[in-house]
């Protein structure tokens, strides 16, 4: 039997998502525009349109598929793992993929160490959105999403009995027949060429810092980010990469070309942007674990540098596995 102290805890941690489900991808900026999610919307469970509804227990399947017109990926139902992202290659103004079905992810898996989610999964839709919640006896997860070719798309939240942080591990996708489509870590040489200037932002100004981003060998408009919102990405001594700073100097950067893990605290959140999204100068998120706003949405004023396509070898991170 579950002891009173977990359930208060547990209900402490589900009042906390639920709060957070208010935000809207608070932590990451919103798409781009909203030419980028026409017509979008997913279905799950048997559900689409507009519902909100608790699918019990027993009808979950251990893993299930979350399916939109521009992204779909699948849901292990056990933690609220994420496998096999893609972008569909759905016509829009907005498109990043050059019209081809385009794998982003094959994974972000959080490590509940032996926890499990057991509960009924809550869903909400709402046109181009869906909120995904779940609980078990330690740990409660939120999965939130937007059906759109561009912009800030993706979040994963969790909360956990013992207020204790989570790693989550992200690893990229490899096309099985197309490397061109294998998505990679890089090191982004337009913030490298002007680090430590200062560029507009909203009234003020920002310091141009360095930028890890992820893209590909196929389309040069497909660009994204890891985003995240109290959490801290876990230095990999196994791939130590020199890249080379303007003035001449070699930066370390311990970030592998194919994953990279993250120290994310119970609350917290790992978000994901694509496009302009993913290259604007902006301040980091705010910190924020309970009842957060959506103070962080950068509505275009902020300067986009882009990518470099195709990336040199020098500033792929390596190695890619």
């Amino acid at each position: 039997m579950t002891s009173t102290r977990s359930s208060t805890s547990l209900h402490r941690g589900r009042a906390l998502l639920t709060a957070l489900a208010l935000t809207a991808l608070s932590g990451v900026a919103m798409a781009a525009s909203s030419k980028g999610c026409d017509g979008g919307g997913f279905r799950v469970l048997g559900l689409s349109g507009k519902a909100t509804q608790t699918v019990a227990a027993g009808s979950v399947p251990a893993r299930f598929l979350v399916q939109g017109k521009y992204v779909q990926f699948e849901v292990d139902a056990a933690s609220f793992g994420i496998r096999d992202y893609v972008l569909t290659g759905a016509a829009n103004p907005l498109d990043m993929t050059g019209g081809v079905p385009t794998p982003v992810f094959a994974s972000k898996l959080p490590d509940h160490r032996g926890a499990t989610l057991t509960g009924g999964v809550d869903v909400e839709l709402d046109t181009t959105d869906i909120v995904l919640m779940r609980e078990g006896p330690q740990v409660a997860m939120k999965i939130q999403a937007k059906d759109c070719a561009n912009g800030g798309v993706f979040q994963m939240e969790v909360a956990r009995t013992d207020g204790t942080s989570t790693v989550f591990t992200h690893t990229l996708a490899t096309h099985p027949t197309s490397p061109s489509l294998n998505a990679f870590y890089f090191d982004n040489r337009n913030f490298r060429n002007l680090e430590g200037d200062a560029v507009p932002y909203k009234e003020t100004t920002v310091v141009v810092t360095p930028r890890v981003n992820f893209g590909n060998d196929y389309s040069p408009r497909f660009v994204g980010r890891d985003s995240p919102q109290v959490a801290t990405r876990i230095n990999d001594a196994a791939c130590v990469n020199n890249i080379v700073k303007r003035d001449g100097t070699l930066a370390k950067v311990s970030h592998c070309g194919l994953t990279s893990r993250w120290d994310v605290s119970s609350g917290g959140r790992m978000g994901m942007v694509f496009g302009e999204d993913a290259t604007e100068v902006a301040p980091p998120a705010t910190i924020c674990t309970h009842k957060c706003q959506a103070q962080n949405q950068v509505k275009g004023q902020a300067r986009s540098l882009g990518s470099p396509f195709p990336v040199a070898p020098a500033d792929r991170l390596m190695p890619r596995q």
